[in-house]
């Protein structure tokens, strides 16, 4: 039975994939609005070098841990003795904080569906008013995008509860579409570049107060938001015991890492040169939009519609791994026990439910806010539910390095790996400090996390029971 059959490109091509999702639709004008042109490139510059020693660390483990999986996740219940309260619990809140990443996350790539179908369906964006509740006045655009938003998640729902290998079909056509349109956007919007649209490259930014806001101040608001474009560097690494050879996990983790880089830059600076900064920040679908700037209206259904062939394929993968992710922490004794359950296809059928209706919940946000408006907020709470388990997985590192574990007679290697855990540590810890800048979006980020203490007992009892069968079969 062959297991190990994950070659360097195909492992590149996960990492690349699953990497370049909703961010670079939506992105350029989240940027924009964040920065001015010149923080915009720093910021991807420094999110590229923070997330690359990340990348390392997932590299590293995977060379020297191989046995550990399942995930960035698993490391948290490395950092302690085995089989201790505190393993069980830190294993548990690691894959509860990045479980939250990933079903809010699809709300994210739902949310910029939504946005690019209005391309073809302008009443998506009405403004006119149906009827209040409150104070809420509830919007005729508003309501119809709850309404899409709603049917594409449990449409994808129920593909995937029909079986994992037709909807792994499915997203392998949208992922030859997605590079498709990008390939036509840049090729398009090279010709089409205007120096001008982008006016000064140290433009001012303000805030809410109406204060000017520095070059520094608009690299650290950007960072968030180019983080996300890079969630799911660690695709290589979850993947790691089908790949041919470990080594092959750390090369395609950083290759794939550099081509999205090249990618984010590219699009994110491209899109600044052909419309201007002001209509940029204002725009709900800016490739599109760029793209109808130079070819007219044709040229923007064209962008739109493989848009929308690329982010169904995407919202297919993410739903999936939404499911998976607290289905195999389960498996592992790290998740409530009700996660294993499976459906005739052996789906993680109770796992997909729950998932979807939680992210249900986060969709009731396009009722009250604008398309982009969601697509900021969602991102912000999943990168930062996204940042426990990659800020674990440098700590680890860290504790491997100190420790001298797998490194005997690697003095010049344990130093290089030290040195990059450090940085990649430091630098989650700056991206949660950033992230957290904003008092509402930190302390609803806090609750749902905090709210997986509550499931703990379950969790415990079932790792005792998990380890008991283990001493049992040896």
């Amino acid at each position: 039975m062959q297991q190990q059959k994950l070659g360097l490109w195909l492992l590149t091509a996960l990492v690349v994939g699953n990497m370049v999702g909703s961010g670079i639709f939506m992105l350029p004008r989240s940027l924009a609005e964040a920065a001015s042109p010149l923080g915009v490139i720093f910021a991807w510059l420094l999110t590229g070098a923070g997330v690359l020693m990340t990348a390392l660390v997932f590299g590293n483990l995977a060379i020297r841990k191989p046995e550990l999986n399942g995930g960035p996740q698993i490391y948290a219940k490395e950092l302690f003795p085995k089989g201790s309260n505190i393993s069980i619990l830190s294993g548990f809140m690691s894959s509860w904080g990045y479980w939250i990443g990933n079903f809010a996350g699809n709300v994210a790539i739902i949310t910029t569906f939504a946005s690019y179908l209005s391309t073809f369906f302008p009443i998506l964006t009405s403004k006119q008013t149906l009827f209040a509740i409150g104070s809420l006045d509830v919007k005729l655009g508003n309501l119809l995008t709850f309404a899409v938003c709603t049917a594409l998640l449990w449409g994808m729902h129920f593909i995937i509860l029909r079986g994992i290998e037709d909807a792994g079909k499915l997203n392998f056509l949208a992922t030859a579409a997605k590079v498709l349109g990008f390939f036509l956007f840049i090729v398009i919007a090279l010709f089409a570049f205007e120096k001008s649209n982008i006016g000064s490259l140290v433009a001012p930014r303000y805030d809410e107060a109406g204060h000017s806001i520095g070059l520094l101040g608009q690299i650290n608001n950007a960072a968030v938001s180019t983080l996300w474009a890079f969630i799911g560097v660690e695709s290589a690494i979850v993947f790691a015991s089908r790949a041919r050879k470990q080594a092959d996990v750390k090369r395609a983790t950083i290759l794939g890492l550099l081509i999205a880089l090249a990618i984010y830059i590219g699009i994110s600076v491209l899109v600044m040169g052909v419309l201007p900064q002001k209509e940029l920040i204002q725009s709900e679908k800016p490739l599109v939009d760029a793209i109808v700037a130079i070819l007219g209206p044709s040229g923007g259904y064209i962008l739109a519609g493989l848009g929308l062939i690329s982010l169904l394929g995407s919202t297919l993968g993410w739903v999936l791994l939404s499911a998976e992710v607290p289905y195999q922490a389960a498996k592992q004794g790290l998740f409530i026990p009700a996660f294993l359950k499976e459906n005739k296809k052996r789906v993680p059928s109770f796992s997909l439910v729950l998932s979807n209706g939680l992210a249900q919940i986060f969709i009731f946000s396009t009722v009250s806010n604008s398309m982009s408006a969601a697509f900021d907020f969602v991102i912000y709470i999943a990168t930062l539910a996204y940042l426990v388990p990659y800020f674990i997985a440098s700590v680890f590192q860290l504790k491997l390095t100190l420790t001298g574990e797998t490194y005997k007679g690697a003095a010049r290697g344990r130093m290089i790996d030290g040195i990059v855990a450090v940085l990649a540590t430091i630098y989650s810890i700056w991206v949660i400090i950033a992230g957290t800048a904003d008092i509402k979006t930190f302390m609803l980020g806090v609750v749902l996390l905090l709210s997986g203490i509550f499931f703990y007992p379950q969790v415990k009892k079932a790792a005792q029971q998990t380890e008991e069968k283990q001493k049992m079969s040896a």
